[in-house]
């Protein structure tokens, strides 16, 4: 009588060896690091609220909010009314605090179901398309995307406000933004290297 698959697995679990079992079981110590990014993203969440209650008085001529704001963006120049540049430094940080939260949503979802267990969600509707492939080296140049995203909004804010830096600074980020991007690249094309040697192989 041939055995089911199901049973076979249940077989074979059975005869890992304790040690190897220990170390594979050491996977879940990594739940709390990513119950913690699942905070750092409530933080950010608040943050984001803050701003955006400063934003909407402001916007209704509160002055209190105006200063606020100006002071959180770093604007330099005359503090009155609420003007097209503080607007668009604001929204960009608030985009930029959606990029980090999505990083984060990537770094804990992507992470959780490639390192530690399999969460199963393959029929549910709200099941991210992304996650239907997901692997360590996709997730590594999802990463490195996203980060490409956040550096070029922090260089817009930058040039934006560009009498706040120095032209060092300026350089630097610049500079910076264009290394993020390099790396991205190398990563994106080592993975497509690697992807070619596995399709190779079979």
């Amino acid at each position: 009588m041939s055995q089911t698959p199901a049973s076979s697995q249940t077989q074979a679990s059975k005869r890992v060896r304790p040690l190897p079992r220990l170390i594979f079981m050491t996977r879940w110590l990594q739940v709390p690091l990513y119950l913690g990014l699942i905070l750092a993203q409530c933080v950010y969440v608040y943050h984001f609220l803050i701003e955006l209650t400063h934003l909407i008085e402001a916007a209704f001529g509160n002055q209190r909010a105006v200063e606020t704001l100006v002071a959180s963006v770093g604007y330099i120049g005359t503090v009155g009314p609420l003007n097209e540049t503080i607007i668009m430094l604001v929204v960009l940080g608030l985009i930029d605090v959606v990029m980090i939260s999505n990083l984060l949503i990537m770094v804990t979802v992507g992470g959780y179901e490639t390192f530690v267990s399999r969460m199963n969600l393959e029929n549910h509707p709200d099941q991210p398309e992304w996650l239907d492939h997901v692997n360590a080296s996709v997730l590594k140049v999802k990463l490195a995307t996203a980060i490409i995203g956040i550096s070029s909004i922090h260089l817009l804010k930058t040039f934006i406000n560009a009498d706040a830096y120095s032209e060092k600074v300026l350089i630097a980020q610049t500079a910076i933004h264009i290394t993020f991007l390099f790396s991205a690249m190398a990563i994106a094309f080592t993975d497509r290297l690697m992807v070619t040697a596995r399709a190779g192989d079979h």
